[in-house]
């Protein structure tokens, strides 16, 4: 087994892809993509023979609110052959939140995008069956972007706070 790091990975981008941006955190290599170059970067790490992340381990939807862009896609692909993670973030703005559907290269990514637009509202271009798959389908809105209102009673109780006090401290006399 040939294990791989961050660095050989970095060597491979630039050629192929020099605007894209990189980083670490926490031992483990970020590449923020332009959304319009997505599929040519996610395919350029699959079908890298020196690369080969063949599988994609995560997706996620992320809101920023008060960011620009507003929304972020996160992948975590992993390569099994050099037993190595690599993390892709792809920014998606408010007003078109769209990024190219990923389904064809990881047919892992069908549910995991449906969740994403199901909680976000991130819609996925390409997707076979891009449809609400937790809420119900008569459902408004996104549960998880920021701005939604909690739809709940504080845990605070303060409805009771007097009879608490008063349970405490005239039960002694």
């Amino acid at each position: 087994m040939i294990l791989m790091d961050n660095a050989t990975v970095r060597q491979h981008l630039p050629a192929a892809f020099p605007q894209i941006q990189t980083n670490e955190f926490r031992g483990t290599l970020r590449i923020m993509v332009p959304r319009e170059q997505l599929l040519e970067v996610a395919r350029f790490l699959r079908d890298t023979p020196e690369l080969r992340y063949i599988f994609l381990e995560n997706l996620c939807g992320v809101d920023y609110l008060g960011r620009e862009p507003r929304f972020e896609v996160v992948y975590h692909l992993l390569s099994f052959e050099y037993q190595h993670r690599v993390c892709l973030k792809v920014g998606v703005p408010e007003n078109d939140p769209t990024v190219p559907s990923l389904t064809a290269m990881w047919p892992t990514a069908n549910w995991q995008e449906r969740e994403a637009y199901d909680m976000f509202g991130i819609v996925f271009s390409g997707h076979p069956s891009l449809q609400r798959i937790l809420m119900p389908e008569d459902w408004e809105g996104h549960p998880q972007r920021k701005d939604v209102p909690l739809g709940y009673e504080e845990v605070a109780f303060t409805f009771n706070q007097d009879q608490i006090y008063a349970q405490k401290h005239f039960a002694k006399e």
